[in-house]
């Protein structure tokens, strides 16, 4: 898709003319019963492909393309066909990236977008210059068929580098035919190839990138018979990899995800430190545990607010008694709290503190990797490791009962937690489709023990407010009424958890967690 209009054939001029020179030159095609014909002059366009930091409309299928010139700003979200799904005018003086869903002009686009996007910010992929100049393909009658468009690409960010020089041809309508064995003949022309990616995935391959370039899994590949050390080793570093890629998101606060990703890295390296850790030299896991510990302590209050604020819309639309505006006082004293706790995660970010940890511990992982030892071998460590975790999940389960404190679920949750980070530390090991049903009888209990936990969060901050009594009347009313609901909340999910963890224990799920252990050993 070029200037909104569908193509129907791309090319790549791969013997372009001279770089330094404005405007390309068609190539030549002998023979021809088209003529072709300039139509006006060339102009440049700045392109900015967007995507969130995770990929998540390139995994959709999408492109989002932002561009800028003489005749104005606007959005395209087209298929990976090259279809239009919906585009959007920016009036005024356009748009600042990274931007979240929010920002974005209300309508169609942002509709399509927020499905796929949620809460993630829309970030530059790869900007471009792109010099276009277009041309009118003429049949014998002297009829317009189609729109040729010529483009140069210059990649200005993330680094300044030529891209391909491409043609594109654009059917009128009922000239599809036509103009079809127009792009034939092109094809044959010197110099000139079908084009086997669109302009973005080329302006990514000049930029040195890929797609999909981040993950937050642990995509690591481990064999049973590697040194259990070196497995371990490949996995926390895989683990900081993925923390320090979202350590400048979360020091900006672009969105709430760039936290949560960097959060749960720092969580699975602990339960690593903690449950496979003896494999590593000694004292090792010791001196790097209160490490990580602090870093994870560090992110807790913006993210225990984060999930409020994100479950703050829902909870609003709930009220009876009240409305969404008798609780803006409890809204800006969140907003307030979070903002606190984000100055001071920063902070704790940008420390002496972390710098030293960051550079310490890459520096100890990489020598433990270069003289791991030969035994234990990981299969028979992992499988070890992973029995124990289930068993220590399935004792202290099975001896909650109504009478159990908050508390003991909490501990329950914090074990669930450790038993699925090791299964995922560990999947290369397993069955896929064994370890995808482990994991998600596994989710299921954990996220009724979330439901519980978060909501016992969430009713402390509101206690918290209505004990300082900071607020109007009616906004303390539509709280207590907020508080009242948590609290129904977490007695359901309460009430859940009797038959989740019943499933969870029952003969079938413990052979499914045998037979991975087994077939890893």
């Amino acid at each position: 898709m070029l200037n909104g209009v569908h193509e129907v054939a791309e090319f790549v001029l791969t013997a372009a003319d001279d770089p330094r020179a404005q405007d390309l030159q068609l190539p030549e095609v002998s023979g021809s019963r088209f003529t072709v014909a300039p139509a006006g002059q060339s102009r440049t366009v700045r392109r900015t492909w967007l995507d969130t930091f995770d990929w998540r409309l390139f995994r959709a299928g999408l492109t989002l393309e932002y561009t800028t010139g003489r005749g104005g700003s606007g959005l395209a979200l087209t298929a990976r066909d090259g279809d239009l799904v919906a585009s959007q005018d920016i009036a005024g003086g356009g748009l600042r990236w990274p931007a979240r869903i929010e920002q974005l002009p209300l309508g169609p686009l942002r509709e399509h977008l927020a499905r796929v996007v949620g809460v993630r910010a829309l970030l530059p992929v790869v900007r471009a210059t792109s010099v276009q100049s277009r041309h009118r393909a003429l049949n014998g009658d002297a009829k317009t068929i189609a729109i040729v468009t010529t483009e140069r690409l210059t990649l200005t960010q993330p680094a300044r580098a030529r891209a391909e020089a491409r043609v594109t041809i654009s059917p009128l309508r009922g000239y599809v035919a036509q103009a079809t064995r127009l792009a034939d003949e092109m094809a044959r022309a010197p110099g000139v190839d079908t084009a086997d990616q669109s302009a973005f995935e080329s302006a990514l391959r000049a930029a040195g990138r890929k797609p999909v370039d981040y993950t937050s899994k642990i995509d690591v590949r481990l064999s049973a018979d590697m040194p259990a050390a070196l497995a371990v080793c490949t996995v926390l570093t895989r683990l900081f990899m993925t923390a320090q890629a979202n350590i400048s998101g979360t020091i900006r606060d672009v969105d709430t995800e760039f936290l949560h990703d960097l959060r749960i890295s720092v969580r699975r390296t602990r339960s690593v430190l903690k449950l496979a850790g003896s494999v590593l030299p000694a004292g090792l896991a010791d001196r790097y545990r209160p490490e990580f510990k602090w870093l994870g302590d560090l992110t807790t209050p913006t993210r225990d607010l984060d999930v409020y604020l994100l479950g703050y819309p829902a909870m609003a639309g709930k009220l009876v008694g009240g409305g969404e505006p008798e609780l803006h006082p409890f809204h800006d004293y969140l907003a307030r709290q979070r903002a606190a706790a984000q100055r001071q995660l920063a902070r704790g970010l940008r420390s002496a503190r972390y710098t030293r940890l960051a550079m310490t511990w890459q520096q100890d992982l990489k020598q433990v990797a270069a003289a791991p030892g030969r035994r234990p071998a990981t299969g028979r460590f992992a499988a070890g490791r992973i029995t124990r975790a289930h068993q220590r999940v399935l004792r202290a389960g099975g001896a909650i009962d109504a009478a159990s404190p908050p508390q003991a679920l909490h501990d329950l949750r914090k074990l669930c937690k450790e038993l699925r980070y090791l299964l995922e530390v560990f999947a290369s090991l397993h069955d896929p489709a064994d370890q995808w049903r482990a994991v998600n009888e596994l989710k299921a209990l954990q996220d009724c023990l979330g439901e519980f936990q978060d909501t016992e969060v969430q009713r402390a901050f509101a206690a918290k407010m209505m004990a300082e009594a900071s607020a109007p009347a009616e906004t303390l009313l539509a709280m207590g009424e907020i508080a009242a609901g948590l609290a129904v909340r977490q007695r359901a999910a309460r009430g859940e958890f009797a038959g989740l963890f019943s499933g969870f224990a029952s003969a079938r799920s413990r052979a499914r967690i045998e037979a991975l252990t087994r077939a890893a050993s």
